[in-house]
């Protein structure tokens, strides 16, 4: 199977942990249909609200970086952006060798 897969944390400001999953939310369902896209799951810790996990697969990292380019993606972004404590920090990027849902 061998796809690509990326997980990461994104921290946001105290409180705003829901609005930045909602925000992100919104995206899966922007790349959704994108070329490649075969999961984008977003996830809050029960103890860390404002902690939001983003899970992705992909068929490829074209497929990716090309679904930035999807239409409201970049605005998405510039929506999030200042509701984050910090920079992002680069998420785990994973070969994706299989599981259930993802043949």
């Amino acid at each position: 199977m061998n796809k690509y897969g990326l997980h990461g944390k994104l921290q946001a400001t105290t409180g705003n942990g829901p609005k930045l999953a909602q925000i992100l939310l919104e995206a899966s369902r922007l790349v959704s249909t994108a070329k490649g896209c075969r999961l984008y799951l977003v996830s809050q810790e029960d103890t860390a609200p404002d902690d939001v996990w983003v899970t992705e697969v992909w068929d490829s990292k074209e497929d990716h970086d090309n679904s930035l380019q999807v239409a409201g993606v970049k605005e998405l972004i510039g929506q999030a952006m200042p509701l984050l404590a910090g920079r992002p920090e680069k998420g785990q990027v994973l070969e994706v060798l299989g599981g259930a849902g993802l043949e």
